[in-house]
């Protein structure tokens, strides 16, 4: 435990396992008081209680939906009633299905949950963010097989988990890019990172437990979810990368990403479609 976070707030989505567990544990462990966002109020209690178990931590868990607008737009509102300032936020919270599903509003539900979701409580936020305000945002490599299909967002034609997944990460990408350029004259700065192959929770199906036994099997060769969340924690807290905004990350260094993924003008349309997607003009 260390102080350097001491009177610092942060927000971690997907907090209740695997990397948003661990990310959790390093802020609050550095002094940060950290919001816990979660879906399930079991699976938060339960992670609260065991994170509370090993030392003093200063934890509050709010519950979201990220597949609901109206989910998260209460979950803003109950933040903006108790807080002033949010330091941090790590949008780490991921999903990933074999078959196509829809959130709420009816969209892909991995384009809908691991960028709308995440777009909307960003864009929702950002008022109560200031100078040193740090945004991470969880991507991944697959953003590199990526493509935004804007004439098929919810990829009713052609759907396979390739596709829908590496879509949604590159989102991810493009959205830290043109939310970085939108905020960088108010101090504020905005990262993604690739977390390498990591053993955690996402892909398996809750209610029937399918995806336990691949990920099981191929657990000695993947990294902790400690690991993986690494460079999340190091974009989240270290000096060093105070001043830099805008870029993706691997192993807490700079990284090469997509070429598709460095078009300022895609970057600026997806910005925009979202903010239509998420006033119901799509």
């Amino acid at each position: 435990m260390s102080d350097i976070l001491k009177g610092k707030t942060a927000i971690v989505t997907g907090a209740n396992s695997g990397m948003g567990m661990a990310t959790v544990k390093a802020l609050s462990g550095m002094g940060a008081r950290v919001i816990m966002l979660c879906r399930s109020e079991k699976r938060g209690r339960e992670a609260l209680t065991k994170l509370s178990a090993d030392g003093h931590r200063d934890l509050d868990l709010i519950l979201c939906d990220l597949g609901d607008y109206s989910s998260i737009r209460d979950f803003v509102s109950q933040v903006k009633k108790k807080y002033d300032h949010i330091d941090i936020l790590v949008n780490n919270a991921g999903f990933i299905s074999l078959d196509r599903q829809e959130t709420k509003e009816g969209l892909e539900r991995q384009f809908g949950i691991n960028h709308i979701g995440h777009f909307l409580l960003t864009t929702s936020l950002l008022d109560l963010m200031g100078e040193g305000g740090r945004i991470v945002n969880v991507a991944s490599g697959a953003h590199k097989t990526g493509k935004i299909h804007f004439d098929d967002i919810n990829l009713h034609k052609g759907f396979n988990v390739v596709k829908a997944y590496s879509q949604s990460k590159l989102a991810n990408v493009l959205f830290t890019r043109e939310l970085a350029r939108r905020v960088k004259d108010r101090g504020i700065t905005v990262n993604c990172c690739h977390p390498g192959a990591v053993a955690t929770n996402i892909g398996i199906d809750r209610e029937t437990g399918f995806g336990k036994t691949i990920t099981g099997l191929l657990k000695p060769f993947f990294q902790t979810p400690e690991q993986g969340a690494r460079t999340a924690i190091f974009l989240a807290s270290d000096d060093s990368v105070s001043g830099i905004t805008g870029e993706y990350f691997y192993k807490c260094r700079i990284a090469r990403s997509s070429r598709r993924s460095k078009d300022p003008e895609l970057a600026k349309k997806l910005y925009e479609f979202s903010e239509e997607l998420i006033n119901g003009k799509k």
